[in-house]
């Protein structure tokens, strides 16, 4: 049994540069958990976030703090009262901390089956694109007659965002930067870019109006949504959480479910559904995968390889 185990942690809030890797004790499981031997963690912005000082609801744990909170790997432990999950099942799942690190403890209930050709760092990022897409255009509401805008969409979450919107009929138009336009097309959005003018882009791409949009990058962006849609009830924001209740407009309301996530692994793994990796760090190289995180949205998912 491991009692001691590298993770990529913080000891002090700040920049890139306070993830360090770390040798911290290993969780064990208790009744109802399973331990993961991790293989691979998603990069998000809630990590980073986390860095620099965000609390999430909820969590007391002292300093150091290991983030991340999506993952992949092998159960090594079952705690008393598991069923269905096993030592040496490859899984994937979700947690609110701790998966930048070789080992993580979460309740059975958080994790399902890796599919066999689903490759690790697909599987560790995977949670945050699709269940935060679902969630987000269920709260909307969207539906065949919609003409969906979605900001950001190039990325995990907008280009999860695109497909399960297309499937259920509504038009979308994604922005992106330029050089994603190609891969937009390709999900099934009709691409827009960004920049001064971009309201009069979208209004002549969609004469019909827009009725909804899902805000992945804020700002301006928010500026312009709120000028294209005047029920705010179907303007859901991913990045503007402060302002979202005095502008009277949605995030997110909704919980992770391993039900949800198998499924769009199943997909994933079949080729039915895509999901991109854009790039993949070391463990130790955890700090740069903040760095690119924090330039802003490019195409699909950063993850982490734990070795």
């Amino acid at each position: 049994m491991s009692d001691v185990m590298k993770a990529a942690a913080f000891a002090e809030f700040g920049g890139p540069d306070v993830l360090k890797v770390m040798e911290l004790p290993a969780p064990q499981a208790g009744p109802g958990e399973v331990r993961v031997r991790v293989k691979a963690a998603g990069v998000q912005p809630y990590d980073t976030a986390v860095r620099a000082g965000w609390t999430p609801q909820g969590v007391d744990r002292p300093l150091p703090r290991i983030p991340g909170n999506e993952f992949a790997g092998v159960v090594d432990q079952v705690g008393a009262g598991v069923t269905g999950v096993a030592i040496g099942d490859e899984v994937l799942g979700f947690t609110m901390l701790n998966a930048y690190a070789e080992y993580t403890v979460v309740p059975s209930a958080s994790v399902t089956p890796k599919p066999a050709g689903l490759a690790w760092e697909v599987a560790g990022a995977l949670t945050a694109g699709v269940q935060t897409a679902e969630i987000a255009i269920d709260n909307l509401a969207v539906r065949a007659g919609d003409t969906l805008l979605i900001h950001g969409a190039a990325g995990s979450v907008g280009g999860a965002a695109v497909q399960i919107a297309r499937r259920r009929g509504a038009k979308v138009i994604g922005t992106a930067r330029a050089v994603n336009h190609d891969y937009l097309r390709e999900l099934g959005a009709i691409p827009v870019e960004y920049g001064p003018g971009l309201a009069d882009r979208v209004r002549a791409l969609a004469p019909e109006g827009v009725t909804a949009v899902l805000d992945g990058a804020g700002r301006e962006a928010l500026d312009v949504s709120l000028e294209l849609v005047a029920d705010r009830d179907r303007i859901l924001t991913l990045y503007e959480h402060e302002k979202a209740p005095k502008l009277g407009i949605r995030t997110t309301v909704g919980e992770r479910l391993a039900e949800r996530l198998g499924r769009y692994a199943a997909e994933v793994a079949d080729g039915a559904f895509r999901f991109h990796i854009r790039r993949t760090y070391l463990l130790s190289e955890a700090a740069e995968a903040h760095r690119e995180m924090e330039t802003g949205h490019g195409r699909g998912k950063i993850a982490i390889v734990v070795p």
